[in-house]
């Protein structure tokens, strides 16, 4: 339920720069190198990247300092761990002055697990300085390892001027024809949580099956003074926390109601979790049959 800012990593050398968007990190060899010693948990190889004079600043979550040596031994613990792969989506990359170079990153980690693969996030911040002809990490912010992909941006997922009623009846008039069931998911554009929750709908691991049987309505809680009533209605304690989620039969009944802030950390759930929840309230083969049971 934690409030989101801007971008989850603050950009410390960009904020009066225009940022020049890449897809990959192929344009800036020094990422790629550190990537590839990741991936060989090579800590050897991992720590000559880093600054040793003066030693690098690394925060990691909750901006908590982290000492170079811990976080070279998180970075090549993960081969050890079953790491087969480390791709990197570049959200922002930058270079401000000849010898700074910003990226920010989500950095995707594969691991083989038995003969399913499983993977892991951490949304990163890099900035890195050149000193002689060579380029060292510096400073570094970094999320934990998370199962679930962290937002990098503040997306507008909750509608601000939007009749949240009439949005729930015209959600469950299309639910009705298309024999799905409601998802009403509480929440706020602030809330951290709930962009995680909404990431997690769209990711190929669980938008398959959320879209199959569920159509989804946001309702926005403003800065919990907002829609409260509809919230009570379908018996929602909000102040256990948000995402809230109610599930309902395409006609109208209340299925289930968040009693105990299940999904306010989202961020600390796996796909598996929020698979399980939508497979537990999905419709059943006779309600998809014959329509909704009333």
């Amino acid at each position: 339920m934690r409030r989101f800012p801007i971008l989850l990593i603050v950009l410390a050398f960009t904020s009066a720069v225009h940022a020049r968007q890449f897809t990959t990190a192929s344009s800036f060899p020094p990422f790629e190198k550190w990537r590839t010693a990741v991936l060989s948990g090579d800590s050897e190889a991992i720590s000559a990247l880093y600054t040793q004079s003066p030693a690098p600043q690394i925060t990691g979550p909750g901006k908590k300092p982290i000492a170079p040596a811990d976080e070279i031994a998180f970075w090549s613990a993960w081969k050890s761990q079953g790491l087969t792969n480390l791709s990197a989506q570049i959200v922002q990359q930058d270079q401000p002055s000849p010898d700074i170079h910003t990226v920010v990153v989500q950095l995707t980690l594969t691991f083989k697990k038995g003969t399913t693969p499983a993977k892991q996030f951490v949304a990163m911040q890099q900035n890195w300085f050149r000193q002689g002809d060579r380029w060292y990490l510096g400073i570094v912010s970094r999320s934990a390892a998370t199962r679930l992909r962290q937002p990098l941006e503040n997306k507008e997922i909750y509608p601000q001027n939007v009749d949240a009623s009439q949005e729930i009846a015209e959600t469950l008039r299309a639910a009705a024809a298309a024999h799905k069931r409601v998802l009403i998911v509480f929440g706020g554009n602030w809330c951290f949580d709930c962009h995680v929750l909404d990431e997690a709908f769209h990711s190929p691991e669980i938008a398959p099956t959320l879209n199959k049987s569920f159509l989804v309505a946001h309702i926005d809680i403003g800065q919990m003074d907002k829609n409260l009533d509809i919230a009570k209605k379908y018996d929602i304690p909000l102040e256990r926390g948000v995402p809230a989620i109610a599930v309902l039969d395409s006609d109208g009944k209340l299925l289930f109601s968040q009693k105990r802030g299940e999904f306010e950390a989202a961020r600390s759930m796996a796909p598996e979790d929020i698979l399980a929840f939508l497979n537990k309230w999905k419709p059943t083969a006779a309600a998809v049959t014959h329509g909704p049971a009333r």
